[in-house]
């Protein structure tokens, strides 16, 4: 896992072809609004969560994030565990997030 700021975050994403954002917040939280293009999967929803990864792609590169960058890197701990080679964690969250916001469609 490699933390990043949101600076290196959008740099980041903008120049990875193989990029997946992964929000790991509840669905509350995601009506809140999301970053664009977001695959929303419920890190608190243990059960679920495993399956969810077990879904996706290992060679793609994970962008992680959830409210605050905790669970995110517990998030990428796990992904990484699992066999992921590629995670990266989103310091602050998207409370510290500026970016775009849209919200989800559920």
């Amino acid at each position: 896992m490699k933390d990043l700021t949101k600076e290196n975050w959008k740099e980041a994403i903008k120049n990875d072809p193989n990029a997946v954002i992964l929000d790991v917040r509840t669905r509350g939280e995601w009506m809140e609004g999301v970053q664009p293009n977001a695959v929303m999967l419920d890190f608190f929803d243990g059960a679920g969560f495993m399956a969810g990864i077990e879904k996706m792609d290992k060679s793609k590169n994970y962008y992680v994030y959830c409210r605050s960058g905790g669970r995110s890197a517990s998030a990428c701990g796990l992904l990484e565990s699992n066999g992921f080679a590629n995670t990266f964690n989103l310091l602050g969250g998207m409370m510290a997030w500026d970016g775009e916001v849209v919200t989800p469609a559920l």
